[in-house]
């Protein structure tokens, strides 16, 4: 079938090699090829520069690649069309979600909808802010649920719910016998931090800059877990969401700075591409996420 031959060779093309495309695909390296040669012979041209270490599109390739991406999208909105007059919703759906969203809120949003529509085939990819941005940005993320705001012309940005940001310390910090705290208490603080390009770094950069607090030392960690684990044990205070830090809260493990009449908010957004086409799976999930009225956890 063509589409199942376009598919295969925009993975290969993707992918720079036919043994990860193969291996995405669940095909035999041979199927593969055999694949691409049935449409190279389809189309009369050679579509693939092979090299051991690579494939990288011809002329023709390039020219069938652009044009296969947009026959693919088109197959999918006329099946789902069609399956609309069955009453049903179907096609895959690539979400993209940064970690505070993809590791605490969103699974339980993907079970409520794949049990309402079982015929989706949901894939996630969990990332940092930039890089999510950058997935919906390039097409391979249909749909992308980040942490804070993005200005970027070309996405179309939807507001989703507020998420709670808290100090949190360890347990034996000197600052957690205070009932609140003042923002100057945390001058020359050691402080525990996410990488570059995440949400929550811009969220306490901009904290620790406009309150013009000065640190006596940072550490990085790329994922909140680390930022978590790290506090616990000891390494420094940080800021996070609320929702990650919950259980150890309630155990006792860290505790949570609070500051003087100061309420720590961020927005959570839905992103997509502003000139594609949604599908409609795509549009059912956004709709579904909106109105499934997500809350902030208790302080």
């Amino acid at each position: 079938m063509i589409k199942d031959a376009l598919l295969v060779f925009i993975t290969v093309t993707e992918q720079s090699h036919f043994s990860k495309a193969a291996e995405l695909l669940n095909l035999s390296q041979p199927g593969v090829s055999l694949h691409i040669r049935n449409l190279e012979n389809e189309m009369g041209a050679k579509l693939l520069h092979r090299s051991p270490k690579q494939v990288r599109l011809t002329e023709a390739g390039e020219i069938l690649y652009k044009r296969a991406k947009q026959m693919l999208l088109l197959y999918e909105e006329a099946k789902q069309a069609i399956h609309l007059l069955r009453n049903e919703v179907t096609g895959a759906l690539q979400i993209g979600a940064s970690f505070t969203i993809g590791e605490y809120i969103l699974p339980k949003r993907l079970a409520e909808f794949a049990h309402q529509y079982p015929h989706v085939d949901m894939q996630v990819t969990i990332g940092n802010t930039e890089e999510i941005i950058e997935g919906v940005r390039s097409g391979k993320l249909d749909i992308g649920i980040i942490e804070g705001e993005t200005h970027a012309a070309d996405l179309d940005v939807f507001p989703y719910m507020k998420d709670n940001m808290i100090i949190i310390a360890p347990a034996d910090h000197p600052l957690s016998s205070y009932r609140v705290i003042e923002p100057d208490n945390l001058q020359n603080q050691v402080w525990v931090l996410r990488e570059n390009g995440s949400g929550t770094r811009a969220f306490s950069d901009h904290f620790i800059k406009e309150n013009h607090l000065p640190v006596k030392r940072s550490y990085i960690f790329n994922s909140s877990q680390g930022v978590k684990e790290a506090v616990a044990s000891g390494l420094g205070i940080a800021l996070l969401s609320r929702w990650i830090v919950r259980k150890e809260l309630e155990s006792g493990e860290i505790v949570e700075l609070r500051i003087k009449q100061s309420k720590l908010e961020r927005e959570f957004t839905i992103i997509l591409q502003k000139e594609r086409s949604a599908a409609m799976a795509v549009d059912v999930f956004k709709q579904s996420l909106l109105a499934a009225n997500d809350y902030l956890p208790k302080n």
